[in-house]
């Protein structure tokens, strides 16, 4: 029992923060998901991304915090529990029609546009992290996991490019700056979304299953040379690509050059 509430039924899923399960709300009969992370790791990652969801709040496919808290050994943080993620869906189809994939981008390109007007930069986008909502919702896609997740605007002024300790995010969608260990923007949220709907649409990446670093990112440097890869979608990675660091994306551009090809 947790918050003299919470009842954990099954692990629904883990990360280098913790675990998540599906739990109830025993009084209301609820059900919920239930992030927890060890106070032992030293972490804080769910104490950061608890204060990053309620700056958010009520903002379009971000899920709002039930409730966050602590005891003796954990953090704990309650959201709505979510339906399937984009992953499992693809699991599910093994690709996505066109059509499909770039319906999916719009609806990002309207939530990544969202979360960069409030000042953040998500840096972990991936198909794992893009959930489909329930019930009258199940068709609007919500965004999670915001540990890694960067303020990059301080009193109008955006954060200056300088170099990182290492690659952030997921090394199957981190940008080519990801590699190169830049700081991130919103430029960069925009490359590992390309990436994403590449995989939608081919079914999977040429670098999903290799492992040396320098051959993952020749990979992805020549996928818009790949002629599988739909000409939409090696346009939004080129224009992408020009991008400078500290510069606003057309999203409505992009937006609009999928809507023409649906």
């Amino acid at each position: 029992m947790i918050n003299n509430k919470y009842i954990l039924l099954n692990k629904i899923g883990a990360g280098s923060f913790g675990a998540i399960y599906k739990a109830q709300n025993y009084r209301t009969k609820e059900t919920i998901a239930i992030k927890i992370e060890s106070i032992e790791s030293g972490l804080n990652l769910l104490k950061n991304e608890s204060k990053i969801y309620q700056y958010l709040l009520g903002t379009s496919g971000i899920p709002h915090v039930k409730w966050y808290g602590k005891d003796e050994s954990n953090y704990y943080m309650v959201i709505p529990l979510l339906g399937k993620s984009l992953e499992q869906l693809l699991i599910e189809k093994q690709t996505f029609s066109l059509s499909l994939v770039l319906q999916i981008g719009i609806q990002l390109l309207q939530l990544l546009k969202s979360i960069h007007e409030k000042g953040l930069v998500h840096r972990d986008i991936k198909p794992d992290n893009f959930l489909l909502g329930t019930k009258e919702k199940e068709k609007q896609l919500f965004l999670i996991d915001f540990g890694l997740c960067k303020v990059f605007l301080q009193d109008n002024n955006h954060i200056e490019l300088k170099q990182t300790k290492g690659l952030i995010g997921s090394l199957t969608y981190a940008s080519i700056n990801a590699h190169q260990n830049l700081e991130l923007s919103r430029r960069d949220d925009l490359e590992s979304l390309c990436y994403m709907l590449i995989y939608f649409s081919l079914g999977n990446l040429p670098w999903r299953e290799t492992i040396d670093v320098c051959d993952i990112v020749k990979l992805k440097q020549d996928i818009i040379h790949n002629a599988n890869v739909p000409v939409i979608l090696c346009t939004f990675i080129k224009n992408v690509r020009k991008m400078e660091f500290k510069e606003n994306p057309n999203y409505e551009m992009f937006i609009t050059s999928f809507k023409r090809e649906i």
